[in-house]
C-alpha cells in the first residue's frame, strides 16, 4: 500500500563481541522504520501524542535470515499492509549494503486514546494523508 526505506549504519553498541548485531536490536530497527515512515507521511509520533493518540505495539514478529555486522549500512523497508482501522500493521525487510535479505518482520499497533486508554479508530488526518500518497 505505502512503503518507505530508511538507511541506518550499525553502531558498535548494537553488536556483540563478534561484531554481530544483537537480536533484540531488530525491534528498535523496526521502530526507526515506523518513525521515519510517519515522517515521510508528514506526521510524527509526537504530533499524534499531542493530539491525544498513542500507538502501543500489540504484536511483534521477526524472522532472521542472515547476520548484520558492525559498521554495515542497512536498509529498513517499512510497508503498510492495509488501510488502518483501530490497528495499523507494518511489514519490514532489512537488507545489507549488498541487498541481501537479513531479516523480515511484522508489527501490529493499536490506536489508543491517551486519556481513556481505550482503543480508537485511526485518526482522520492519517487516512487523509494516506489517500493523498496513494492518489
Amino acid at each position: 500500500m505505502y512503503d518507505n526505506i530508511t538507511t541506518v549504519r550499525i553502531r558498535y553498541s548494537e553488536t556483540d563481541q563478534m561484531g554481530v548485531v544483537y537480536h533484540g536490536n531488530y525491534a528498535q530497527f523496526f521502530e526507526i522504520g515506523r518513525t521515519e515512515w510517519l515522517r515521510n507521511l508528514n506526521t510524527s509520533y509526537k504530533h499524534m501524542e499531542q493530539n491525544g493518540v498513542m500507538l502501543p505495539v500489540i504484536s511483534l514478529s521477526c524472522n532472521f535470515k542472515k547476520s548484520a555486522y558492525y559498521d554495515e549500512v542497512i536498509n529498513i523497508k517499512t510497508l503498510l499492509k492495509k488501510t488502518p482501522t483501530v490497528k495499523i500493521e507494518f511489514d519490514y525487510e532489512i537488507r545489507n549494503e549488498n541487498n541481501e535479505l537479513l531479516c523480515t518482520g511484522n508489527t501490529v499497533l493499536a490506536f489508543v486514546d491517551s486519556t481513556t486508554m481505550k482503543p480508537i479508530r485511526c485518526p482522520e488526518f492519517i487516512l487523509t494523508k494516506l489517500n493523498k500518497k496513494n492518489a
